[in-house]
């Protein structure tokens, strides 16, 4: 397995990957959130790939705290250490840029990935996440 960062060419794969492992949800674009996270200073796009991609991190930074997004693995590659790697790139990643913190958020109901993360050290946070939606 290599983890390297994504390319253009990736688009479609990866988009597809993120609608079968169930991440993207009616408000998501993942061609998008592809295009504006990919290759830029301060986001990138790592890929694990055995002849085909078999998984992604979006990872980025606002210059304090890291942040990891979708997370996927494919489900015939799943429970063989890719999630992890995929994770620890990330992690890297933001260790290289000065980053001292990586913050992930889930979906309440997904308690699998809660304790994936738990078991590579992640612990919930005392937060009350706030949002509201601009409109360009």
């Amino acid at each position: 397995m290599k983890i390297r960062s994504a390319s253009h060419t990736d688009e479609s794969a990866i988009a597809s990957l993120w609608q079968t492992c169930s991440l993207v949800v009616s408000y998501n674009d993942p061609v998008f959130d592809f295009r504006f996270a990919l290759g830029k200073s301060g986001s990138d796009i790592l890929v694990a790939e055995d002849n085909d991609i078999i998984g992604s991190v979006m990872v980025g930074h606002d210059g304090h705290r890291g942040w990891l997004y979708y997370v996927a693995v494919a489900p015939s590659h799943r429970n063989k250490g890719v999630g992890r790697a995929l994770v620890k790139a990330a992690e890297e990643w933001l260790t290289m840029r000065g980053v001292p913190k990586a913050h992930l958020m889930l979906r309440e109901h997904n308690w699998d990935a809660a304790a994936f993360y738990a078991r590579l050290g992640y612990e919930p946070m005392p937060r009350i996440n706030m949002q509201k939606w601009l409109k360009p």
